[in-house]
């Protein structure tokens, strides 16, 4: 938080490159809570209250004390990242950033609305008609009631892990800040003091509170401070300064870091796992099914997180069962039958099109589980008696969406698909001719946003780039003048597929930086069909040659072969990223399988044609 009650001055997030303003994004989605420490202006030769008095340098504020920053603090709104604003300094010499300190952690949702209460009731402070006698005195009971409310903030149960500074230095030097915490009226005490390095550009500073904390009572009054050193009049720029939580990120049995991906799907036993009793010797009058798990299972379902079975038993007897609860249409490709639970898996699988990794596997039984572990590594492996927790997994925290909820339908609708492709006598091509399918192309905005978030987290085999974007990158790359979006959804005769893609294209350097599709369209030539558009419509507007960047893995090197089959060819390859070039002038392919309906850009509410 700042002093907005006498701070009233606003720029444009704009006038900061693009690389500094996706730097204050990235890190938001590490931290899990933050403190809202009340950050003011205030000189390092105060000597408050005869200061005012006998300080020549005294430049008065709107509530009557100093002025230490040339201008103000000057904020810049940058919704999406760690802090919600970021401020804009200008130090005069002696200046210094001051704050009384607490250990009170809030998620950062709750932190963030806090930030805008207090610009609120600052902007209300600022602007009140009040007789200029009183208005200081008005504006100082503003800032000392925010400053008691901090005091009186009680530490949480957890403590923080560390201090975090975030400071964007457009200096051409090396600017060194001093970093101070000190016990509040017990001067006698040696402070906690360190130095901050900010170079040329952005900085993220931890400082580990298990440093500061043997130097502060945290149950008593403490106060923080940051000073640049040997500096005059320099403009620096501070995104989030407070104490924080991360997240806790899952390790690997060697203590490295391991990246959580999502689950597509749990595969569920289902005596004594899925329901109490055993449906063979108990029949089904007396099998029971386990509280809550219904519950467990509507809701990944919302989330767009398929189930299955493998489980031991007769099919005809199970599914009834499962009917009797409401509970069996939840359930694709079950495998149920007398066979190893680890080849029920892989069918499982195969069969939905998802790879290994994104399977978890529920059972009550050490035997299954650990038959399931040493042939089948790459699935998630879960306790029955852990089913409850299931939503709660790192794995399965994933957004509702439209797309989401649908998902199981639009796995039924291709269930449909494959059974006509079945019966269907001429050749495939012909086949996805006679699917009748449509493609829908449409800028990213705040409707389809959560949607390409879930898709970028999601795809493997069809994920051209590997990235996987945080949500508040998202916004950022949403907002740039010079990256044009492309959410790509898709339809056929027997239903909607939803939202299956996404591209981002550099229009100043004419390059495809990203492109990703849902695995549910593989096979289909929609990535065939949207990278012709995307090349018509980048050819026709500039003479120059089209370019994209591919990094080859072994999950996309078949789906990857989009590339040379439309005529790109690699021109270098930086550490495993291949630059791929379409000449201008190129007959561009187009087999005329699917229907592209245009590009619709949702900002302008424009309908152009491919």
């Amino acid at each position: 938080m700042y002093e907005a009650e006498v701070n009233n001055s606003i720029e444009s997030i704009e006038t900061l490159p693009m690389d500094i303003r996706k730097c204050f994004v990235e890190f938001r989605d590490r931290i899990a809570a933050r403190t809202t420490l009340p950050w003011g202006e205030h000189c390092t030769e105060c000597v408050w209250p005869t200061c005012f008095a006998t300080c020549e340098l005294y430049t008065p504020r709107s509530d009557g004390a100093c002025r230490q920053f040339m201008g103000g603090a000057v904020r810049i709104d940058h919704p999406g990242g760690l802090s919600p604003y970021l401020l804009k300094l200008q130090f005069k010499r002696w200046a210094k950033l001051w704050t009384v300190g607490n250990l009170h952690l809030q998620p950062l949702s709750k932190a963030d609305k806090h930030e805008w209460v207090n610009i609120a009731v600052g902007a209300i402070g600022r602007n009140a008609p009040l007789p200029s006698s009183i208005k200081p005195h008005v504006l100082r009971k503003i800032s000392y009631l925010r400053k008691r409310s901090a005091e009186n903030a009680g530490p949480t149960e957890e403590f923080p892990d560390y201090f975090l500074l975030e400071c964007y230095n457009p200096n051409k030097q090396n600017i060194a800040l001093t970093f101070t915490v000190r016990q509040s009226f017990q001067k006698d005490l040696r402070p906690f003091q360190t130095m901050i390095n900010t170079s040329p550009g952005y900085t993220r500073t931890k400082i580990n509170f298990s440093d500061i904390s043997p130097l502060i009572n945290s149950s008593q009054s403490f106060e923080v401070e940051i000073v640049p050193n040997d500096s005059d009049d320099i403009v620096l720029y501070f995104g989030l300064m407070d104490f924080v939580k991360e997240r806790p990120e899952p390790t690997s049995k060697n203590g490295h870091e391991l990246v959580v991906k999502p689950l597509k799907c749990v595969v569920w036993d289902l005596d004594n796992t899925l329901w109490d009793g055993i449906l063979i010797e108990d029949g089904p009058e007396k099998i029971r099914l386990r509280q809550g798990v219904a519950d467990v299972i509507k809701l990944t379902d919302q989330r767009g997180i398929l189930h299955s079975i493998a489980s031991k038993n007769n099919h005809h007897d199970a599914m009834n069962a499962l009917r009797l609860w409401g509970l069996d249409d939840y359930f694709l490709c079950p495998q149920i039958a007398w066979q190893p639970k680890s080849q029920s898996i892989v069918q499982i699988a195969h069969l939905l099109n998802i790879g290994l990794e994104a399977v978890a596997f529920v059972d009550d039984q050490v035997f299954e589980r650990e038959e399931v572990k040493a042939t089948l590594p790459e699935v998630v492996v879960i306790d029955a008696a852990d089913y409850a927790h299931i939503p709660d997994r790192p794995e399965c925290r994933l957004p509702i969406t439209t797309e989401s909820k649908s998902r199981r339908l639009m796995y039924r609708e291709q269930e449909q698909r494959q059974a006509s492709l079945g019966s269907y006598k001429g050749d495939y091509i012909g086949f996805l001719k006679d699917c009748r399918m449509e493609v829908g192309i449409s800028s990213l905005d705040d409707t389809n946003l959560s949607r390409v978030y879930e898709l970028a987290q999601r795809t493997n085999q069809l994920n051209f780039s590997g990235n996987r974007y945080p949500q508040a990158q998202l916004a950022e790359i949403m907002k740039s003048p010079f990256l044009e979006t492309y959410v790509i959804d898709c339809s056929d005769r027997f239903g909607k597929y939803g939202i299956v893609g996404f591209a981002v294209v550099h229009t100043r350097e004419s390059r495809l930086l990203d492109l990703m599709f849902s695995c549910r369209i593989q096979g289909k030539r929609v990535e065939h069909a949207v990278l012709s558009f995307l090349l018509r419509r980048s050819l026709s507007e500039k003479e120059r040659d089209f370019y994209a960047n591919y990094r080859k893995t072994s999950k996309n090197a078949t789906s990857g072969k989009v590339f040379e089959e439309l005529g790109f060819e690699c021109v270098a390859d930086n550490e495993g990223i291949l630059s791929l070039v379409f000449r201008h002038g190129r007959e561009i392919p187009d087999d005329q399988i699917i229907k592209i309906k245009g590009f619709f850009d949702r900002k302008t509410k424009t309908l152009s044609n491919c």
